[in-house]
Formats: C-alpha cells, sequence, structure tokens
C-alpha cells in the first residue's frame, strides 16, 4: 500500500477515494476463501488497493497473490462496487470511499500461506455457513455474491 501511504503523510486521516480490487475465490466445494484481517479481526476477502500504473486485474492478481500465496490462473469480472456503502474508517482513524473491482476466481493453483503482517487466519467457508464478523467493506461484496451466485457459478 505504498501509494496510500504516500498520501496518507500529506492528507493526513481524512477520506480518500481508494481504488482497489479483491477476490472471491471458490475451492471445487464451492467453499469462499476468507482471511481474519489482523486490522479489524474481521473475515473478508483477499485484495487490496491499487498502485500506480497497475490495471484492476493485476491489483486482483497481486494481492490474492500475496495475502494467500495462491496465483489465480484466471480471474473473471464479476462487478465493480462504489458509493456510500463502501465507505470505511480503519480501526486507526484514516477513512476511505473505495471503489472496488470484484474479481471470481475458482481456476489457481499453489499453497495456501498467509501474509504474517495482514493475515491472522485463511479459511473455506461453506456459502451457507459464513462467519458473522465479516469485514464492512467486504460485507456488501459478499451480499450481492450470494444475491447472484446462482446465476454466475
Amino acid at each position: 500500500m505504498g501509494y496510500i501511504m504516500e498520501l496518507r503523510k500529506v492528507v493526513g486521516s481524512r477520506p480518500l477515494i481508494m481504488t482497489g480490487a479483491n477476490v472471491i475465490l471458490l475451492n471445487k466445494q464451492n467453499e469462499l476463501l476468507l482471511q481474519l484481517r489482523k486490522d479489524n479481526h474481521c473475515w473478508g476477502l483477499p485484495g487490496g488497493s491499487m498502485e500506480p500504473g497497475e490495471s484492476l486485474i493485476e491489483v486482483a492478481a497481486r494481492e490474492l497473490y500475496e495475502e494467500t500465496g495462491l496465483k489465480a490462473k484466471k480471474l473473471t469480472l464479476f462487478q465493480i462496487f462504489s458509493g456510500e456503502e463502501l465507505y470505511y474508517q480503519y480501526p486507526h482513524g484514516d477513512e476511505v470511499y473505495n471503489v472496488v473491482a470484484t474479481y471470481i476466481c475458482s481456476d489457481y493453483e499453489g499453497e495456501l500461506q498467509a501474509d504474517k503482517e495482514e493475515v491472522e487466519e485463511l479459511r473455506f467457508y461453506s456459502l451457507k455457513e459464513l462467519p458473522e464478523k465479516i469485514s464492512p467493506p467486504d460485507w456488501p461484496v459478499v451480499k450481492e455474491f450470494l444475491k447472484k451466485k446462482t446465476s454466475i457459478i
């Protein structure tokens, strides 16, 4: 998150529009990969903010690999999310309005390995038994995926 951290030195905690991507990763049992985040202790999707010069699909692939150790063989755009529902204030006070490209991935390789700086745990969940504490900026994405999943997968 180099670019955003550089901006924070100039603007402090005030709201930024933060563009990024996340990944809905499904295993062969159609379970959703979630990560327990260290910053807010909620479960969320692998993802993060865009660096200058990156495409959204590159952000999704990079963040998936950095946070989970998995490499996407194929990423399919699901939807772009933005608006008031994606406002978030981090536990340390920084505020953002997220603009997020969400990709779906079920074709991947590698071994699960959590990023030690950002992730406490990685776990696959049945779509019918998701954890209660889903990270606030990821909840609208997960909710929309669950609503549309039968027409997607």
